[in-house]
């Protein structure tokens, strides 16, 4: 370059690589499974609405699986990798999501109450036939889904705005 030569100032540029290290080091990583694990709460909140929306219980064990430390319930949260797993135990979660067949003139226990609901009852002398050979679903599981994509990106740029104004502001 004919003995010309540009200077460039790195300071700044040697003080956000610093603040990156210390994020890299573990604060941003903890932080970010405590994110997870608040969209993970989210997430069991909206899926319990979406099963009383779309009225797919009768009984609470189903709803009642989808709260974390519940009985059935599935919430596992892996920091190593950022993982985290969401679901229920409950045995017919997936008939009344997906929907089920039937067999028409089954015999099933249990009593009607007087709202016009019907309340299984293993033993009960009184019950119902079954008439209809398929249930539809309420695919509860795919609006919580549709509901989440829409509101994660909000959820994560505020978060990375925030994290980003502690460790580099």
């Amino acid at each position: 370059m004919n003995g010309q030569y540009v200077q460039i100032d790195v300071t700044n540029l040697k003080a956000f690589n610093d603040k990156l290290r210390k994020a890299a080091a573990g604060d941003l990583k903890k932080e970010f499974a405590l994110f997870l694990d608040g969209i993970g709460f989210e997430m069991l909140r909206v899926i319990e609405d979406e099963i009383i929306r779309l009225k797919a219980v009768d009984t609470r064990l189903l709803l009642n699986s989808f709260h974390k430390g519940g009985a059935n319930n599935v919430y596992e949260l892996k920091e190593a990798d950022l993982t985290l797993e969401i679901g229920t135990n409950v045995e017919y979660a997936q008939w009344v999501n997906d929907g089920h067949k039937q067999t028409p003139g089954r015999f099933i226990p249990g009593e009607w109450n007087g709202d016009g609901k019907f309340r299984y009852m293993p033993g009960a002398k009184t019950g119902m036939v079954l008439k209809a050979s398929w249930v539809d679903g309420k695919h509860y599981m795919e609006h919580s889904v549709a509901i989440m994509e829409k509101m994660f990106p909000k959820l994560i740029e505020a978060k990375l705005a925030q994290w980003f104004n502690e460790y580099f502001s």
